[in-house]
């Protein structure tokens, strides 16, 4: 069940005691993440779940198979979902829930989209996070993003300025460039999105000091 709209409908009285009928319309997602995973979205006397769902204005049901359904309205039921599936891919709920924030974006990459056998995707996953975690590390720094390598997917939650760096710095890991090169193309990425944020800036304050 996927964005189905359930629509209901209730009388509400007003100090005029007339009688006008609301209509709301209900949405639902399903996401299916790893039963290891349940634990972390539910946390400890279920305070995680419960603050997703008072963050989002949704309702969150979980069962024992690891298929969570979401129920909401609006956008509530689109940002749970993607924090769901975040902390499904890996991520702490304390970097999931940024994606409250419409700055924030989330990108999966399915590993066996570019290999096929247990053994490439160990070696692509170690490639990708480097000797002692120094290449994931560099990723992260040069674009203020956050990566999760977990189980077949290497996810990525950063800012939608930089995002595309993110994934492109991934991907040439991915794909087998050399460590250097995408060191390389860090360094350039670091300075572009620099120049970002300093444009970002000087936009705010023309808008708010003007």
């Amino acid at each position: 069940m996927k964005n189905k709209a359930l629509p209901f409908s209730y009388k509400r009285t007003d100090g005029l005691k007339r009688k006008a009928r609301i209509k709301h319309i209900m949405y639902g997602e399903s996401v299916k993440i790893p039963k290891e995973r349940i634990a972390i979205l539910v946390g400890k006397k279920g305070e995680t779940k419960k603050k997703i769902e008072e963050l989002t204005k949704t309702k969150i049901r979980i069962s024992k198979s690891g298929e969570v359904s979401i129920f909401g309205e609006g956008d509530g039921v689109y940002f749970s979902s993607q924090i769901v599936k975040a902390i499904g891919r890996g991520f702490n709920p304390k970097i999931a829930i940024k994606l409250l924030s419409p700055e924030y974006n989330l990108y999966i990459f399915d590993l066996y989209d570019y290999y096929n056998t247990k053994n490439a995707l160990i070696r692509i996953k170690g490639r990708v996070i480097g000797e002692k975690g120094r290449a994931k590390q560099a990723i992260e720094r040069a674009t203020d993003c956050y990566i999760s390598v977990y189980g077949d997917t290497i996810s990525i939650i950063a800012p939608y300025y930089t995002m595309r760096y993110a994934k492109e710095a991934v991907e040439k890991l991915i794909r087998g460039s050399r460590h250097s090169t995408v060191e390389r193309f860090l360094a350039k990425a670091r300075e572009e999105i620099m120049f970002l944020k300093l444009k970002g800036e000087k936009g705010w304050r023309a808008k708010n000091e003007g």
